[in-house]
This record gives structure tokens, sequence and C-alpha cells, in this order.
């Protein structure tokens, strides 16, 4: 299984009410049907679990990943994982961050 990172984004207000925007190099990642505009798709997060209500905030981020599982009838088989994050400190000089689902260890 290959990982590769697609892109990382900082969420906004509207991100979080509506709807995530790619940047336009991160959409060659996905097979968009003929004449399509938008696509909906279903990301796994760290424990496995699509769709899962993370309680986002402003500020947050997140990183979409795509795994090659290998092919099965003549089709590649692709998994989207995301990871959702909030900044907790800055250390010398450098962001860090966590994983949402890891808050509660952090005391946040």
């Amino acid at each position: 299984m290959e990982k590769v990172h697609i892109f990382t984004k900082k969420l906004k207000p509207t991100a979080i009410s509506h709807a995530l925007s790619f940047p336009t190099h991160a959409l060659e990642a996905f097979s968009f049907p003929e004449g399509a505009h938008k696509m909906r798709f279903e990301a796994v997060d760290a424990t496995d679990t699509v769709g899962e209500q993370k309680g986002l905030v402003p500020e947050d981020r997140v990183a979409f990943f795509m795994e090659t599982l290998g092919e099965a009838d003549g089709m590649i088989r692709i998994r989207y994982t995301v990871r959702a994050q909030r900044k907790v400190m800055v250390l010398m000089g450098q962001d860090v961050w966590v994983d949402v689902e890891h808050l509660p260890l952090y005391g946040l």
C-alpha cells in the first residue's frame, strides 16, 4: 500500500459549515465523472471511520492522503484517508499539531 499526501489545508468557517474547497493541484488525485464539476467521496480517518464528526473549528487543519490498495477485476482500488488536526502549542518556533482524536490526552 502506497500512501501519497494530496494536500493539507487550514480550515475556515465556510469549510466547516458548508464545504471544503480543494486546491486545483489536488484534483488530479480524483476521478471526476465526465462533465462533472463536483463530486462526493468518502475518506476514512485514523480509526477507519467514515464521516465521523470531529468538532472541528476554524484554524484546525485537515490533511488528505490517497492509498492504492491494489487491483481487482481490472480496476485499481483507491482509498482516501484524512487526518484532522489542531495546533496545541508552538515549541521552539515550530507549530505542534495533534490529531483531534488524541486531544483528550493533552487535556484539551
